[in-house]
């Protein structure tokens, strides 16, 4: 069977201290196919030295477990890759200028050569199951997007909430509140037909996906919890500082004004 390739976005800036963890969520993925690609605005924090470690240890490290006990009494180990090379790659994208959160999303979704795709959050963690779940959703079921529920955790990865979506609808999904896309992945090629994210917008993936809505994209939702979030409230900073939320909040009221007037329109 032929896996289809996956891209994965991770866009980041001073996120040094949460972006280790993401990644290995997604190169131990149980999906066969991946290709990663890290775009990375210059930091003021450890980023730049994270994703050098990160990439030297796909080359080198080896982890080994007991596999067997002797004869003479000793117990035999057997050696492995730490992280396992086949059906991955990563490619490590580093700014040479900040530009901003959405521009480094796009350059990603430029770079991608797989057929299916999907941006992470570095401080988020993708369940070991989400892209084999999701890409059998998309092609088992004749869509182009589909979107799972998601756990909310602190830092700690305490549960916070269990975040449970509406089954797709146009109203459901985008008439009331932004309420799919966190947790989600769809086909490319939709990219080219609808365009890219928009820079002018914070909530640039609500815009966007309603962009794919309003144009004929079928979305489906996958009721599992495949991914977790981690909660900004006691780190407001950046996109999540207090302006920034306020910007994200007004444009997401906008586009849910612009949702329902399409709706009364059909």
């Amino acid at each position: 069977m032929r896996h289809k390739k996956v891209s994965v976005i991770v866009p980041t800036y001073n996120q040094a201290e949460y972006l280790g963890a993401c990644l290995d969520s997604i190169w131990f993925q149980d999906y066969p196919n991946l290709e990663i690609i890290v775009v990375a605005d210059p930091s003021p924090d450890e980023t730049s030295a994270v994703l050098a470690e990160f990439a030297a240890s796909v080359e080198r490290d080896m982890v080994s477990y007991a596999s067997r006990a002797e004869a003479d009494g000793t117990v035999s180990r057997t050696q492995e890759r730490r992280y396992k090379a086949e059906g991955r790659e990563l490619v490590i994208i580093e700014n040479p200028e900040r530009l901003g959160h959405t521009p480094s999303y796009n350059l990603g979704f430029q770079t991608a050569t797989g057929e299916y795709g999907t941006y992470v959050a570095s401080d988020d963690i993708c369940h070991p199951q989400m892209i084999s779940t999701l890409a059998a959703a998309i092609e088992e079921n004749g869509v182009d997007f589909a979107y799972s529920d998601m756990f909310i955790v602190d830092d700690a990865m305490r549960i916070l909430r269990e975040f449970r979506l509406p089954d797709y609808s146009f109203e459901a999904s985008f008439c009331d509140w932004y309420l799919c896309g966190v947790s989600k992945l769809y086909k490319l090629a939709l990219h080219d037909q609808y365009g890219l994210y928009d820079d002018a917008y914070t909530a640039n993936d609500h815009e966007c996906y309603l962009r794919f809505a309003m144009n004929g994209v079928r979305f489906l939702h996958v009721s599992k919890v495949l991914y977790s979030v981690r909660s900004h409230d006691q780190r407001a900073k950046d996109v999540h500082s207090s302006a920034g939320m306020d910007k994200l909040f007004a444009e997401s009221r906008k586009l849910v004004e612009i949702a329902r007037a399409f709706a009364r329109e059909r």
